[in-house]
């Protein structure tokens, strides 16, 4: 690690913690040429994850493009801001464990409708709509009763 205040390039490690709830390693350091002390912080890096949209464009993951998704499928219920994070959360660390660098949109839609299946059934039918593209009133009542006989 290169020194900040002379680029001399060695330095030794004086402390090393866990930051960021364990996500990143903050080692505190000092030059072995001039003797200063610097922070720096080790992250682990993620491979890039591509989703592969139903028309056969790939974009990069976009976990706030995901959050903003149920944010609007949950507006005005009684959800909050940290379930649906933590649900993104969970959404990538299953992709980001598959190991598979492709995946497309339609497998992260029914990751997103499962969980939100569970959480809150308006916000599941709201997501569901846009999600599916219902194109009438019959394919939205076939969902509806969907859920219905899944409750009983």
């Amino acid at each position: 690690m290169r020194c900040p205040y002379c680029s001399y390039s060695e330095s030794k490690v004086i402390d090393s913690r866990p930051a960021e709830e364990g996500s990143t390693i903050r080692r505190r350091r000092e030059c072995l040429s001039c003797g200063k002390r610097f922070t720096t912080y080790e992250i682990m890096e993620r491979l890039p994850l591509l989703v592969v949209k139903k028309d056969g464009r790939r974009q990069s993951f976009d976990r706030v493009k995901l959050l903003n998704g149920m944010v609007r499928a949950c507006e005005k219920r009684p959800v909050p801001m940290a379930e649906l994070e933590a649900i993104v959360d969970d959404i990538e660390q299953e992709l980001q464990n598959s190991l598979e660098r492709e995946v497309s949109s339609v497998k992260i839609g029914e990751m997103v409708m499962d969980r939100l299946k569970n959480l809150d059934e308006v916000a599941y039918v709201r997501f569901a709509s846009v999600y599916r593209q219902f194109k009438d009133i019959n394919t939205f009542m076939d969902e509806l009763n969907k859920l219905l006989s899944s409750k009983e």
